[in-house]
Parts: structure tokens; sequence; C-alpha cells
């Protein structure tokens, strides 16, 4: 083959690799470096974009989201002190970039998947060994890290910092292990299981576990129902952003919140207010929503965002922005349904499900890091979508 064809895929086939290299090192000493890292391997693979037809419903949806967020800023009770603080401005990049990194993985030649699903496997392991190292020495080594660096060390924000990666390696272990087969799957499997488990014990976080039990559920239900199981996950997750202010405020009429408040710690009884505040607002300008980033000059009832995607979505952007986020996931899970059980399949399913629960309950919509790691996701997907698992234990040295 001439190396003028070659080439393109060799290239962002590269990319990719490096990427995924950069994954646990980013994941376990600074997770915001995402954004940068994914934002540069959309703008190196920019030329291998590629759209399918089926897509046209997610890309209508998410170009809708984007208008509409800038021009919601308009009407917005918050205003930025720099260029830094411009989302909307920051979204039409991000949507472009983080777009590119994600359509990349389906410019890979076929031949080349393989290597870089042994990549993907490989930097789950490596994060899930640093985290659980990190969980036996109370984050050692990032606390040498930071020393080596001249920064000040303090035990609280370097137990911070390194569970942040326990959010990357949640959404990464699902298509990891579908990148592989046979006893290799077992293995990584209870590696990943105990990088995710154990920290999260130790560290005290209980997204991560939430988010692990729903993505374990959602698999099953895909494995067991192939071609209606992402349907109905597209039907819940749809209904779950429109009905959220509902939900939300039946919930608290009922007094629900009261009733769970004595068995609950203090980040989620602070998470309960944020969200009690967010529905009085939603439900007073339901319709335009109070703009992008409005619930940054909402405090002190809400600091920075209401910890929950669907609330921000509509106290922001309204009833527009629900319908397009609710069609957006709608389309990726409706994407996954097959006629036969495939578990690469049942995998991307499990990390849109861990992705939706930890934005229901930890980080802003708009976060770069947070979109950039979502991408990141959703580039570890489509990669297993396309290939068949291997084995690496049957392969000779």
């Amino acid at each position: 083959m001439p190396a003028a064809q070659t080439s393109p895929g060799r290239w962002t086939a590269g990319v990719i690799a490096g990427l995924l290299v950069l994954t646990p090192l980013l994941g376990w000493a600074g997770s915001l470096g995402f954004a940068p890292a994914v934002a540069l391997a959309g703008l190196l693979t920019a030329l291998s974009v590629r759209i399918r037809t089926e897509d046209r419903a997610l890309l209508l949806a998410l170009f809708t989201a984007l208008v509409w967020a800038c021009a919601s800023a308009f009407w917005s009770p918050w205003r930025p002190a720099d260029l830094e603080g411009q989302t909307g401005l920051k979204l039409v990049f991000m949507l472009a970039l983080y777009g590119c990194a994600v359509s990349a993985a389906r410019a890979v030649p076929k031949f080349r998947l393989p290597r870089l699903l042994s990549g993907l496997a490989t930097s789950a392991g490596m994060l899930a060994f640093l985290l659980l190292f990190e969980a036996v020495t109370s984050a050692a080594g990032y606390k040498v890290l930071l020393g080596l660096i001249g920064q000040a060390v303090r035990p609280d924000y370097a137990i911070k910092n390194v569970a942040q990666g326990l959010y990357v390696l949640t959404l990464l272990a699902p298509p990891a292990l579908a990148a592989v087969s046979g006893r290799t799957r077992w293995v990584l499997g209870g590696l990943l299981g105990a990088g995710i488990i154990g920290p999260a014990l130790v560290f005290g976080y209980d997204a991560p576990l939430l988010a692990l039990a729903c993505a374990v559920l959602a698999a099953g239900l895909v494995l067991g129902l192939p071609f209606l199981g992402p349907r109905l996950l597209a039907g819940l997750s749809a209904g779950g952003v429109l009905l959220a202010p509902v939900l939300a405020k039946g919930a608290f009429a009922l007094g629900l919140d009261e009733r769970i408040a004595p068995f609950l710690s203090e980040s989620w009884l602070q998470r309960l207010g944020y969200w009690r505040k967010a529905v009085e607002w939603i439900w007073a300008r339901p319709l335009p929503g109070w703009g992008l980033d409005a619930s940054r000059a909402f405090g002190p009832g809400i600091q920075l965002h209401p910890h929950n995607a669907p609330l921000q979505i509509w106290m922001e952007l309204g009833l527009i922005g629900a319908v397009a986020a609710a069609i957006v996931w709608a389309a990726i899970f409706s994407g996954l349904s097959r006629p036969t059980r495939t578990p690469a399949a049942a995998a991307a399913s499990a990390t849109a499900v861990a992705y939706l629960v930890f934005g229901a309950v930890s980080f802003g919509v708009w976060q770069e890091w947070w979109l950039a790691l979502g991408a990141l996701s959703a580039l570890a997907c489509i990669l297993v979508l396309r290939a068949r698992p291997i084995d690496v234990s049957a392969r000779s040295v």
C-alpha cells in the first residue's frame, strides 16, 4: 500500500496512542490536564474527521445547545472578569476540538486497532495500580511530586487530587475490559475493580462506588437485552433530564431529603441544599433559564454550580437546553442497540451511565477537563466497538 494511504492512519493512531500513554499520568497527577491533552489530540487529527448519517440527530442537538448557550450569556446575571471566564467561547472550541478527537477513533485503520486496545487496557491497569499505591501510602507519591515542583504539601489537598483519578478509572474501566478477552479480562477486571473500590473506601469517596454499581447494572441490562436494553437506557436518561425539576420538587415536597438527612455525610447534605435552591430558581424561570453560568451568581445558596447536570442545564438553559441534552443522551444510548449480545456495546453503555451518575452528583456541566474526559471515554468506547477484543494472555512473547 502506498505511503500516502498509510500515513494518515498511522498519524491518527499515533496521536491516540500518545493520549492513552498520558492518561494514567493525568489521572493520577492532574486531571485538569485532560483538557489541553484532548484538545491537542483533536487539533492534530482534525483532517481525519468522519461524520456519519446516523450522527445527524446528535450533532444537531449539540449545535442547538451550543447556539442557545452562547445566546443565553446575554441575559445571564454572571459576568466573567476576563477572557478565561468566557464559557460560551470556550464551548465553541471544546465542541470542535473534542469532537475531532472522538471522530479520530473512527479514522484509525482496523489493522491498527489491536495495538490501541492493548494500550487502553495497559493504561487503565497502570492507573488502577497507581491509585492502589496511593491508597495504601496515603498519597505518598503525589506528596513527593508536590515537593519536587515546589508546592506546599497538604495531605487533604493531595488526597483530593489523587481521588480525581477514581472518576477517570471508573469511566475507562468498561471499555478497557471490553478491549481484552480470555483470562486477561478476569485479571484486569480484578485489578480495575480493586483500583476503584479500594481507594474509594480509603479516601471516603462515595460517587465512584455509586457510579460503578450503576455501570454494572447497565452492562448487565445491555448484555441481557442487547436490542431493547440501550433503548430503555435512552428513555431513562432522556426522561431523567427532562423531568429532573419535577422529580426533585416532588422529592422535596414529600420530605424525602429530611428523612435521609441523618444518614448522609456533610458533603451530601451540602448537595441537597444546592439542589433545593436550584429547583427554586428553575421554577422561577423554567422556559428561557437564567443564562449560561448563572448558577455562579446565586451564592451562597449555590457555590459555583448545583452539582447536578440536569438541574444545572435546566437552571441555566431552560427548556430548550434540557430538550437538547435529552436528545443527546437518547441518541448515544440508542446508537448502542445491537441485534446480538456485544460486550463492547455493554461496556459503552456502562461508561455512559457512569458519566451520567458522576454528572448528577459531582461536577459542573461546563468544566473543561470533565468534558474532555467525556470525549476521551467516548473515544475509548468507539475503539472497542470497532474491534474484536484481544487476548493478551494467548500471545507468544
